[in-house]
């Protein structure tokens, strides 16, 4: 999401980039198209309006007119004003006892599986949520409910199929709390596709029986403008205490994201970015301000890495590797781990610079389906030749072509790219070189610690590194060395 943003954004960064100073009329130039840019991104026309209007004072005013290079001075500037614009700071959940959670919305917008996903994360976190199944016009959302609570392992209510009475419902569900040792409570209620009275007026009754800490709008952030029109009403029917933005994965536009908070002052507390349970984020305003200036997260990058992946394992591997005895054993089960990550294409999104680096890289460079013909072929393989792939000779290798439903020229080709691959892994030389092409550890300690400050607000990455970078993973593509994925 918010590609053509970023990118109608870096070409006004680019213009005032070559700018000996600031003055009004280039300020002007490089607003207009970013005013143009935000509309088409779905923006609220008021929220746009004052957002142009808030950077060009602060652009254009005494403090920072002798400051640093114009283009990095607008992009600081902008970096403060996104994240003003999306609430500031992160705004944790009230829980305190009775800790009752109301999640509303439109049909489709994601609120069963935020439910899940919500009680997931705080279940995570320590906690003893209980999920109640509010939705009494489409069945299927209690099915789906009771599925996704016995998927995550929480105690989930749900009503008798006949059951029409939503208040009823929420008194049967608190009698039945009381023998559940819960510390929490999730409700899901009904959604339209449209707002209407009837619907309005049961969330209202609901509302006042419950008199929940917590009343949270799940959007879609994909909706536009129709979404901040929806918090409205939702909002002045029950009193909003949040929002939940869902599928900020998506590509689609993203204007709700950034109008949403202005026009209903409510925070946005969390983000689901994909369809997996754990796909659930809080909601950091200044990240997300980074990642459209393509200056990355790096932060939210090392949290879901360190989430999904098994750090005993991890060390095993990285001792394997230092001692040459990497096998495709070893192989394979490195893949699983990069492939628990989720996509890599939204990972590597969170790297700085990573939009201008991709646009760079082959075409296929980033491609899951490419990892999972990788994956057939090891998976074909024996025990023994896995352990030992200089077995693999040409019989072998037509078998585990066919057993793989790949070809006798993929075969060779990973092999190839593996041998290359433990060559470099036990030579400490080149490992220590491919390290330092590829950033190593002193770039991320940068990356890190550059986080709180710098011209443009931190998350700087050398531009010299991503050029190596760049250049690592180009030799990636048909057998010309590098890692085989």
């Amino acid at each position: 999401m918010f590609n053509a943003l970023s990118d109608s954004l870096e070409n006004a960064f680019k213009n005032l980039s070559g700018q000996g100073k600031i003055s009004e009329k280039n300020v002007s130039d490089a607003l207009r198209e970013v005013r143009l840019a935000l509309l088409e991104a779905d923006v609220d026309f008021t929220v746009a309006k004052l957002f142009i209007k808030n950077v060009k004072e602060k652009a254009l005013g005494e403090k920072v007119m002798k400051s640093v290079k114009p283009g990095e001075l607008i992009v600081k500037i902008f970096h403060d004003e996104l994240t003003a614009l999306l609430g500031g700071d992160n705004e944790a959940l009230d829980l305190t006892p009775p800790a009752r959670i109301m999640m509303v919305g439109l049909n489709g917008a994601g609120k069963t599986t935020s439910s899940a996903k919500l009680a997931a994360r705080l279940k995570k976190e320590g906690r003893r949520p209980l999920l109640v199944a509010c939705d009494l016009y489409r069945p299927a959302a209690i099915d789906q409910l009771a599925k996704l609570a016995a998927q995550i392992d929480v105690p989930v209510y749900t009503p008798d199929p006949s059951e029409t009475d939503l208040v009823k419902v929420a008194k049967d569900a608190l009698k039945w709390a009381e023998g559940q040792n819960g510390t929490l409570m999730i409700f899901d209620t009904a959604g339209r596709q449209e707002v209407d009275e009837k619907l309005i007026g049961e969330l209202k009754e609901l509302h006042r029986f419950l008199e929940p800490k917590e009343t949270l709008l799940v959007a879609d952030a994909a909706t536009g403008q129709q979404a901040v029109s929806v918090a409205s009403h939702f909002d002045e029917a029950v009193g909003l205490t949040g929002i939940v933005l869902t599928k900020l994965d998506g590509d689609a536009r993203g204007g709700a994201a950034l109008s949403m908070r202005t026009i209903t002052g409510k925070p946005i507390k969390y983000a689901g970015e994909g369809e997996k349970i754990d796909d659930f984020t809080e909601f950091h305003p200044e990240r997300l301000a980074g990642r459209i200036l393509d200056m990355g997260d790096v932060v939210s990058m090392v949290e879901q890495v360190a989430d999904k992946i098994d750090e005993k394992e991890a060390m095993k591997a990285a001792e394997r590797m230092q001692s040459g005895k990497f096998d495709f054993n070893d192989f394979l089960s490195q893949m699983k781990m990069i492939r628990s990550l989720g996509p890599l294409d939204g990972l590597l999104n969170m790297l700085p610079g990573m939009k201008k680096l991709k646009k760079q890289l082959p075409t296929d460079a980033l491609n899951t389906d490419k990892m999972k013909h990788i994956e057939a072929i090891v998976l074909s393989m024996t025990p023994k030749e896995r352990e030992r792939p200089e077995l693999i000779k040409g019989s072998r290798r037509k078998r585990i072509a066919l057993g793989s439903g790949t070809s006798i020229l993929e075969v060779n080709r990973l092999l190839k790219q593996f041998g290359e691959m433990r060559k470099m892994m036990r030579s400490k030389g080149k490992m220590k070189q491919m390290m330092k092409q590829m950033g190593g550890m002193e770039g991320m300690n940068d990356m890190l610690g550059g986080m709180g400050g710098g011209a443009m607000g931190g998350n700087n990455l050398d531009m010299s590194q991503l050029d190596k970078l760049t250049k690592q993973l180009k030799n990636t593509k048909g057998g010309k060395g590098g890692f085989p994925f």
